[in-house]
């Protein structure tokens, strides 16, 4: 069974950064489109960005020049980099690698962004 912890979330100011990880087991991350998705309270999950098996990097408008995702195939991990956050930023963070077999999701982490 696909295992993913995703991890790095916390509480911070307007302008703070934060790292998020997502570590994957029993799935190799570098042969899947690996994506970051936000569920802010009241709002729909949405998309945040994607690197996919080839490494080309997408970004949703609202954070490109702040988020930088990648990721490190030996450790299995996929990271996203939020710089210069935003109180709109709030939210869970769940990373979902996705293949021909489907989408796997974790549990998400607790991002907080305080103004």
């Amino acid at each position: 069974q696909v295992q993913l912890v995703e991890s790095g979330g916390g509480s911070v100011q307007v302008g703070e950064s934060l790292r998020l990880s997502c570590t994957a087991s029993r799935i190799v991350l570098s042969t899947n489109a690996v994506s970051w998705y936000r569920q802010s309270p009241g709002k729909q999950r949405e998309y945040v960005a994607v690197v996919v098996s080839g490494g080309a990097r997408n970004y949703a408008d609202s954070v490109k020049g702040r988020f930088t995702i990648w990721r490190d195939n030996e450790k299995n991990t996929v990271y996203q980099q939020m710089n210069n956050l935003k109180p709109e930023a709030t939210g869970v963070y769940s990373c979902k690698p996705t293949n021909r077999n489907g989408d796997y999701w974790g549990q998400g982490t607790q991002v907080t962004v305080s103004s």
